[in-house]
Formats: structure tokens, C-alpha cells, sequence
């Protein structure tokens, strides 16, 4: 994947303040010699000498004449810039091209091209064009990085003018810029099966009325080449008009990924904090689940959805797997944490049964909240929770004595609800958790029917 803009810069004249811009554009080479030039001027005059007069004018018009005719310099170039790719995962780089292109008549001078870029993506690249012929092009690239997930600007780019000289220099600005997303890393999950998934497609084929367009068990209007057998009598009589039975077809299974975001909730910052691991996980989870053909919705605690298309607000059925993902990865690309302190608005999102599998990423869990996340379990077909706890990710062993008796009460908490709750330790594994809950998961199913025995 591309992204690319493209802009204009004219070194032409300018009438407004053109002799201040000239002399503002001297270096230090043309402003030495400019007071060379003035001071053997002044000391030929004290002294008569007629001679050393003559090189204090040479020495000062030199940088006055570079200045102006680098000014009057009528040509004009073109630039574009090109990412590859334009979203990227953290950690990973990304290559910038630039092209410039010299649409004048004339070839142009030394051109040195500099492009602004944030610190986060590394040092502010600078690069030396020789001169470029009439409708000649140079094209140079380089490389940018962060581990900061984000939407970084790259540009304007800046095109610095120079006489042979060096006595005086001009800038230029091209007004396009473009963005660069660092979008959080993907861990590739294995396939699994947890309870809850066979609310469509699978062993459990549920059906349920399909959307505008699609075959359904409400009567339609008949249209051409639909088949005389499914013309359904009844409603023909009733309407007036030759109706015909729409069959029914299978929805598609769902998921809901729950990321919470409550500043409280977590601590450290970075990108190895336990709240970037969280982000990392949802993630994983979002595209996992898209490519296993599901819809897919991304829900954080605040009660707000991704991409909230339709009134149900998952994506995957009536959007390409691959646009509902980018969504959700530009969007969790920038997602911070929230003023909220409590669970209650995602839990009030959340519809009863009809949420197919809920997997969701919590950080600190007081009693309260975790009351309501265990509540969760109830409006959903099947759930996975991992908890990332203070005690275990802080960079120093805590002090508050039973934070960890506490983190395994939540735990319990949530299993005795019917959540396939994990603790996630400083540094884990999302491939590895992703196994340990489905064999958790096993695990229980098998003791429940041995119970039940």
C-alpha cells in the first residue's frame, strides 16, 4: 500500500519585502563578506587609499548581487512524496520517496531538499540535488520508524536554494504534507474454538432474517427469473401481485472484542507498558477473528464501537474484511485512555444473547468493577478475559500488601461467572494465552459434563 502528494514551489519574485527576504537569505560566508567589504570601504576612506576601496566594493556587492539574482531566479519544480506502505506496525519502518521535477525552462541551481518529519520517526532527512536540467527529475528516499503507535505528519517539504557561491540561501515550502499511521503490533493467533462461536456459521448453524437484498423468510415481490416454486400463493391473493417465499440464511458468526481504556486502570506508560499490551491484543484478536470470517465489533469501556456501521455496529458482513480492519487499526492506532473509572457503559452496550463471543482486555479491576464484568458473561454466548494487573507489570515489586490475593479474587470472580479468565504477566504471550484459554476453556466444559454425570 501507497499514499503519495504532490505540490508545487516557485522561486519567482515576490514584490512584498523582496530586498529584506534577499539579505534575510544571506549565510554566514555572505554576511562576512558583506562586513569585510564595508569595513575596508570605511578604513580606505579614512586612509585615502583608492585601492583597498576597490576591494571593499568588490567584497560587499559579491554577496549583493548573489542574493539578488538568486531571488529573481525564475524557475519552477514539482515535488511528490510516496509511503510505502502508509500504515505500518510499530516497530516496523516505512520507506518515503520523494521526487522532484524541474517544470521551468531553465535548470536549476544547487537545490539542497529538506523534509520535515516528528522526532518520534527519527532525525529530519536532508538531502544535496545537483542541477536538474529543464524537465529533468531527482528522486531520493528514506527510511522512518517509530515504536510508538500514532498518526504522524511528514512534510511540508522544504526546498533550500543556494548560489555557486555560497553566499546566500533561500527557502521554499511546498504546501501538501501526508500522514504516516503506525498502527499497534499483530500477533498471529492460533485457530481455536470457544463456546459462544456457533452463533452462525459452524456446528450450531442459527437462522435469522437476512439484510436488504438477501433472501429471507418475508415474501418479496417476484422478479425476473426467480424460480415459479417458491411463489408463495397466499400472500399473491392478499397483495395482488405475484409474491414469492424468500428462504432463510445463516448469520454470520460475531464477536465482540472489549478494550479497556480507563486511565486508573493501568499503569507505566510506553511501549512496553501493560496498556500498549492491551491495545496489541485487541488487535490480534480484531484481525484474527475477521479473517475467520466473523463480524467483528471493537468496544471499549466508554460504550463507543468500531466501526459502528449499521445499528448493530459489527463490520464484516456488509463491509470488506480488509476496510472493517484498517478502520479498526486507524482507530486503535490512536485510541488513549479514557476519563472513565467504571465498566457500566460498555456493559449497558452489550445485548443480551445476542453478542456471540465477547473477548475482552481489562486492566485493574476494583470489586465493583469487577462485578460488572462478571454480569458481561450474561449477555454474551461465550467469554475470554485476559486481566493485566499492576502487581505483575509494574517495574518494581509492589508494596501494597494482598495486591495479588486481590488480583486472584477478581479472577475468581469472573470464572465463577462462566468467564475464561488468564492473568497476563509482564511480558507474556498472546499466542501462548490464546492457547492456555482454550484448553481452560476445555477443561471446564469437560468437568461440567463429568459433573453433571
Amino acid at each position: 500500500m501507497t499514499s503519495g502528494s504532490t505540490g508545487q514551489a516557485e522561486a519567482e519574485r515576490d514584490d512584498k519585502g523582496g530586498i529584506r527576504t534577499a539579505l534575510a537569505g544571506l549565510t554566514t560566508r555572505g554576511r562576512s563578506f558583506l562586513a569585510a567589504g564595508i569595513a575596508a570601504a570605511v578604513c580606505a576612506y579614512v586612509l585615502g587609499q583608492s585601492d583597498l576601496l576597490r576591494v571593499g566594493l568588490l567584497l560587499s556587492v559579491l554577496p549583493l548581487v548573489c542574493a539578488t539574482v538568486l531571488y529573481r531566479t525564475r524557475y519552477r519544480v514539482s515535488g511528490s512524496r510516496r509511503l510505502s506502505p502508509a500504515r505500518v506496525p510499530a516497530g516496523s519502518e516505512a520507506r518515503v520517496h520523494l521526487r522532484m521535477d524541474n517544470v521551468s525552462r531553465l535548470p536549476t541551481g544547487l537545490l539542497m531538499l529538506q523534509d520535515r518529519v516528528p522526532y518520534v520517526l527519527g532525525p529530519r532527512p536532508r538531502f544535496v540535488l545537483d542541477r536538474v536540467e529543464p524537465g529533468g527529475r531527482r528522486e531520493v528516499s528514506y527510511r522512518v520508524r517509530s515504536d510508538l503507535r500514532g498518526r504522524y505528519p511528514l512534510g511540508p517539504l522544504q526546498l533550500r536554494l543556494s548560489d555557486p557561491f555560497g553566499m546566500c540561501e533561500l527557502t521554499r515550502s511546498f504546501s501538501t504534507y501526508d500522514t504516516l499511521t503506525v498502527i499497534p503490533r499483530v500477533e498471529p493467533l492460533p485457530p481455536v474454538r470457544f463456546s459462544g462461536e456457533a452463533k452462525g456459521y459452524g456446528d450450531g448453524r442459527q437462522r435469522s432474517l437476512a439484510l436488504a437484498g438477501e433472501d429471507d423468510v418475508i415474501p418479496r415481490g417476484y422478479r425476473y427469473g426467480d424460480d415459479l416454486r417458491r411463489v408463495h400463493w397466499r400472500s399473491t391473493a392478499r397483495y395482488g401481485e405475484l409474491m414469492v417465499r424468500r428462504e432463510e440464511q445463516p448469520q454470520r458468526a460475531r464477536c465482540t472484542v472489549l478494550l479497556d481504556t480507563r486511565d486508573p486502570a493501568f499503569q507505566g506508560a510506553g511501549p512496553d507498558s501493560a496498556f500498549e499490551w492491551a491495545v496489541s491484543g485487541a488487535a490480534s484478536v480484531l484481525v484474527h477473528m475477521l479473517e475467520r470470517g466473523f463480524s467483528v465489533r471493537l468496544l471499549t469501556d466508554t460504550g463507543s464501537s468500531v466501526p459502528g456501521e449499521g445499528a448493530d455496529g459489527f463490520a464484516g458482513a456488509s463491509q470488506e474484511s480488509a476496510d472493517a480492519a484498517g478502520l479498526m487499526m486507524d482507530t486503535l492506532a490512536v485510541i488513549d485512555h479514557s476519563d472513565g473509572t467504571g465498566l457500566s457503559r460498555a456493559y449497558d452496550v452489550l445485548r443480551g444473547g445476542n453478542e456471540g463471543l465477547l473477548v475482552a482486555f481489562f486492566g485493574d479491576l476494583d470489586e465493583e468493577q469487577a462485578t460488572v464484568a462478571a454480569k458481561m458473561r450474561q449477555r454474551s454466548g461465550g467469554a475470554v478475559a485476559f486481566v493485566l494487573d499492576s502487581a505483575t507489570w509494574g517495574r518494581e515489586p509492589t508494596d501494597v500488601p494482598g495486591a495479588l490475593d486481590r488480583g486472584e479474587e477478581r479472577l475468581r470472580m469472573l470464572r465463577e461467572a462462566g468467564w475464561t479468565a488468564l492473568s497476563v504477566p509482564r511480558g507474556a504471550s498472546l499466542n501462548e494465552l490464546w492457547r492456555q484459554a482454550d484448553r481452560a476453556r476445555t477443561d471446564a466444559a469437560a468437568l461440567g459434563e463429568g459433573g453433571a454425570a
